[in-house]
C-alpha cells in the first residue's frame, strides 16, 4: 500500500487498536496499589498517603520521562521504546511487591513511571496520530482511552486477585501478563508509520507562518495550556485514586468500590469517542471548556451526597467529563502548532497534566490523613477545576475575538 492509502486505512485502525491494548495493560499496573490501598497501608504500617503517594510517583516519573521518551522514539523507533517501557512496567511491579515502602516507591516511581509508562503514552499518541489525516481526532480519542479502559476492566479482576492471593502476588502475576503481551503486540502490530500527505504538511505550516497564536506569543499559549491541564488533572486524580477507599469509608464493600471505579472509567472510555467527534466539529479549546464543566459537575456531586446509588451516577458523570480533557489538549496543540513541533510540545503539555495527576492523587491522601475524611480533598479539587475553567474561558474568548476581527482585516 502507498502512503496515501495507508492513512486512515484499516491497517491504521488495527495499529491504533494494538496501541490501545498496550496502554490498557500498562495503565492497569498502577491500579493494583489503588485497589489494594487499605491492605497495603495496613501491612506496611503506614497511612493511606503512603500507597497513594506510590501511585502519584508513577505520574511524576512518567511526566519527567515522557519528553525524553518521545525524542528517543523519533530516533530509535517506537518499537524499541515501547518494548523497553513494557518491560520496565513489569519490573516495577515485581520490585514493588518485594519489600516495604522503599521498594514500593522505587518500583512505582523509577521503573514503572520514569522508565515504564513514560515510554508509552506520549510516544504512542504521537505515533498513532501519524497514521491518520481525516480521522485524527477520533484516533487520538481512541488511543487516549487506555487509562479509561484499564480502569473499566482491571479493578474488579485485581480486587479478586488481592482477595484471593494478596496484593504482592497480584502484582507479580500482572507483571508477567504485561511484559509478555506488550512485547508480542509491539512486534506484530507496531510498524513504521506512513509519511504525511502534502495537504497535511501544508495545513500544518499555517500556524508557523504567523509569529503569534491567538494574538499572543507562541510560548505564552503553551504556558497557559500547561497551567490549564495541571489544574484539570489535580481534581481528576482525586476520585480516580481514592474512590475505592472513599466507598469503604462509607460502609461499602471493596467490591462496590472497585465497581464504582470501573463505572467511572468505563463511562470515560465510552464518552471519549463522543468527545473526539465533538472536537472534530468545534475544535479542541471549546471541547476542553465543555468537558471541564461536566467534570466539575461530577466533582461537586461527590461533595453533596453519600447515597450509594447516587454516587454511581455521579461517578458516571465525572467519568464522562474527564474523558474529553486529555485528548482535547493534544488536538489543541495540533491545531495551533505545526506538526514538526508536536514531538516535543505534546509531551510537554502532558508533562504538566501528569504532574497534576500526581499532585491530586498524593494531595488527597495527605488531606485525608490531616482531616480524617475526603471532603477537604474534593473541595480543593473543585478549586483547581474552577481555576482550569477560568484559563479556558480566557482562551476561548481569544478565539472569538480573533474571529470577530477577521472580517474587518479582510475589507
Amino acid at each position: 500500500m502507498t502512503n496515501a492509502t495507508l492513512l486512515d486505512s484499516r491497517t491504521a485502525w488495527i495499529t491504533a487498536s494494538a496501541a490501545l491494548a498496550i496502554l490498557t495493560l500498562c495503565y492497569g499496573a498502577p491500579l493494583v496499589s489503588v485497589v489494594a490501598m487499605k491492605p497495603i497501608a495496613a501491612e506496611l504500617e503506614t497511612s493511606r498517603s503512603g500507597p497513594a503517594g506510590a501511585g502519584s510517583m508513577v505520574y511524576i516519573g512518567a511526566a519527567f520521562g515522557g519528553i525524553v521518551a518521545g525524542w528517543l522514539a523519533g530516533k530509535l523507533g517506537v518499537r524499541r521504546v515501547v518494548i523497553f517501557g513494557g518491560t520496565m512496567v513489569g519490573a516495577g511491579l515485581i520490585l514493588s511487591s518485594s519489600g516495604g515502602m522503599l521498594e514500593l516507591y522505587a518500583g512505582h516511581g523509577v521503573l514503572m513511571g520514569l522508565f515504564g509508562t513514560a515510554c508509552m503514552f506520549s510516544p504512542l499518541i504521537t505515533y498513532v496520530s501519524r497514521w491518520f489525516e481525516r480521522r485524527r481526532g477520533a484516533a487520538v480519542a481512541l488511543i487516549s482511552s487506555g487509562q479509561a479502559v484499564a480502569g473499566a476492566i482491571w479493578p474488579p479482576i485485581l480486587q479478586l486477585g488481592v482477595d484471593s492471593f494478596g496484593w504482592r502476588w497480584t502484582m507479580v502475576a500482572f507483571a508477567i501478563l504485561t511484559v509478555v503481551t506488550v512485547v508480542a503486540l509491539t512486534l506484530v502490530f507496531l510498524h513504521p508509520p506512513p509519511e504525511e500527505s502534502a495537504a497535511a504538511i501544508a495545513a500544518s505550516d499555517r500556524p508557523q507562518a504567523s509569529g503569534d497564536v491567538l494574538g499572543m506569543p507562541r510560548n505564552r499559549l503553551m504556558i497557559l495550556l500547561m497551567a490549564a491541564v495541571f489544574c484539570c488533572c489535580v481534581p481528576m486524580a482525586v476520585p480516580m485514586h481514592h474512590v475505592p477507599a472513599f466507598c469503604s469509608d462509607l460502609g461499602m464493600t471493596p467490591q462496590y468500590g472497585a465497581a464504582m471505579l470501573s463505572v467511572l472509567l468505563g463511562c470515560a472510555f465510552l464518552a471519549r469517542q463522543f468527545w473526539g467527534w465533538v472536537a472534530d466539529r468545534i475544535g479542541g479549546l471549546q471541547t476542553l471548556l465543555w468537558s471541564s464543566l461536566v467534570q466539575a459537575t461530577g466533582l461537586a456531586g461527590f461533595l453533596l451526597t453519600k447515597d450509594q446509588a447516587a454516587l454511581f451516577a455521579i461517578a458516571a458523570v465525572f467519568g464522562i467529563g474527564l474523558s474529553g480533557l486529555l485528548p482535547a489538549y493534544v488536538i489543541t496543540v495540533r491545531e495551533y502548532y505545526p506538526v514538526e513541533e508536536a514531538n516535543w510540545r505534546i509531551p510537554t503539555v502532558l508533562f504538566a497534566g501528569l504532574l497534576g495527576m500526581a499532585t491530586g492523587g498524593w494531595g488527597a491522601g495527605f488531606l485525608y490523613d490531616a482531616f480524617a475524611g475526603y471532603r477537604p480533598a474534593f473541595a480543593v479539587g473543585m478549586a483547581f477545576n474552577l481555576a482550569n475553567l477560568a484559563v479556558l474561558l480566557f482562551l476561548v474568548s481569544r478565539t472569538h475575538t480573533r474571529l470577530m476581527r477577521q472580517p474587518q482585516t479582510s475589507t
